[in-house]
């Protein structure tokens, strides 16, 4: 652990570690049970994690989808997808409107046991507080591959975390690896500047950007609130096939240009070189999983095996009046070749965008409350250690608890349990 700064030690009854969605939507709850509270955010400016997404994005989730305590939204475009620059100044706004005690530029070192709650190290003094909230999210560790040492020097390499635009990058072919959102995205705003592109496929499910009459996030919001009262649970944290699951791939889809869903072979037949899975180097040569017709036909068949077909069982089990699913289209296109593997030099690619996740970073942690995948253990957010606390967690109670549709839910409970106390 770093050594404690040297500066003065203040005293709060709770702490709140981050100042994004998770925080901010715990501090509106913490100020409606009046109890004293402090957010740290280690950024010089609110905004979040989204400050860390490229020129081009826009969120995934539609403006219906805001559902933070005290701020939903109730304008006339449902259905549309605000541009990142907008969700920063939204965020702004909000922390302004909720009086959010929120101190910038301060990063936690070290939170420990002490005389009977905690003490917390930042780089601007120290805290005593008898709670200590969680919440700064689960985009922290960009990961990337132990194999991306061993490529040519003169390749440029980024994390999507660090991507912003194409301009940033080196004349030459790109290699995005990963299809999670990030990456099918990201290679699109590629295409879009006339970026020659290879990808690496991983098994993140495609998804239609509409369902059955409406945006797929809506079905997918309505099973995470409503399905257990239809006997629906997959969707509820109780119900994963294992801890691991909690770091799944969300849907293929985009907010931009309106929201559309991202088809791969439809990226190949736009000139994208599509790979399997990336496994490494060999020789001067990056090698790839030689699984790509099967790997794109998981890739088409996850929703259908999955969401799509909770969100059936919702709707047949709400009765509700909604149109059938429009039919999937046979696409039997294949490339020429396997692509398992690329030599850099010959195809002349000069970049690689790692668009391979994050892991969660509690590095600051001096408690025993971690698991084997440096989650902490909990229930509904309130840890093993008394007086610890959780939100905006992916999985921490159900699939969209890290979302802005639920994060507000059990950032409502934990405060009423800090309240209790």
């Amino acid at each position: 652990m770093p050594s404690p700064a040297a500066g003065p030690v203040h005293e709060v009854d709770t702490l709140v570690i981050g100042a994004g969605q998770a925080g901010l939507a715990t501090s509106y709850w913490l100020s409606r049970h009046g109890v004293e509270h402090q957010l740290l955010e280690r950024r010089p400016e609110l905004g979040g994690a989204w400050q860390d997404r490229w020129d081009s994005f826009y969120l995934n989730t539609p403006n219906f989808s805001f559902l933070l305590p005290g701020l939903t939204y109730d304008g006339p475009e449902p259905d549309a997808f605000l541009p990142r620059d907008e969700v920063i100044g939204l965020f702004r706004n909000y922390a302004a409107r909720i009086a959010a005690p929120v101190l910038l530029g301060t990063e936690v070192t070290r939170v420990s046991a002490a005389n009977g709650g905690f003490a917390a190290d930042t780089n601007h003094g120290g805290w005593q507080a008898r709670n200590v909230v969680l919440a700064n999210g689960a985009f922290q560790l960009p990961r990337i591959p132990a194999a991306a040492a061993a490529l040519p020097g003169h390749i440029r390499q980024l994390h999507s975390h660090d991507y912003r635009n194409p301009q940033q990058l080196p004349d030459g072919a790109v290699l995005v690896v990963g299809t999670g959102q990030s990456g099918g995205q990201i290679t699109e705003d590629l295409l879009d500047a006339g970026r020659e592109v290879h990808l690496s496929v991983s098994a993140c499910p495609e998804a239609p950007r509409r369902y059955r009459g409406q945006d797929v996030f809506h079905w997918i919001l309505q099973v995470n609130l409503h399905g257990p009262e239809y006997g629906i649970n997959g969707l509820q944290t109780d119900q994963l096939p294992s801890p691991a699951a909690r770091f799944m791939c969300n849907p293929l889809i985009s907010g931009n240009g309106g929201g559309h869903g991202i088809h791969l072979r439809n990226l190949g037949r736009r000139g994208v070189r599509l790979h399997g899975r990336f496994e490494g180097t060999d020789d001067g040569e990056l090698v790839f999983s030689d699984d790509l017709p099967a790997r794109l036909a998981l890739v088409e068949a996850g929703f259908g095996g999955r969401l799509g077909r909770m969100a059936d069982a919702y709707i047949h089990a709400a009765g509700i009046d909604a149109p059938p699913a429009d039919p999937v289209p046979v696409d039997e296109w294949l490339p020429a070749d396997s692509g398992a593997r690329l030599n850099l030099e010959a195809d002349g690619v000069a970049s690689v965008i790692w668009s391979t996740g994050y892991g969660l970073d509690f590095s600051f942690l001096d408690l025993p409350v971690l698991d084997e995948w440096n989650y902490p253990r909990h229930s509904r957010g309130v840890t093993e250690v008394p007086g610890l606390y959780a939100v905006g967690l992916p999985w921490l109670t159900k699939h969209l608890s890290a979302t802005l549709s639920l994060v507000g839910d059990d950032a409502e409970f934990v405060a009423a349990h800090i309240a209790a106390r």
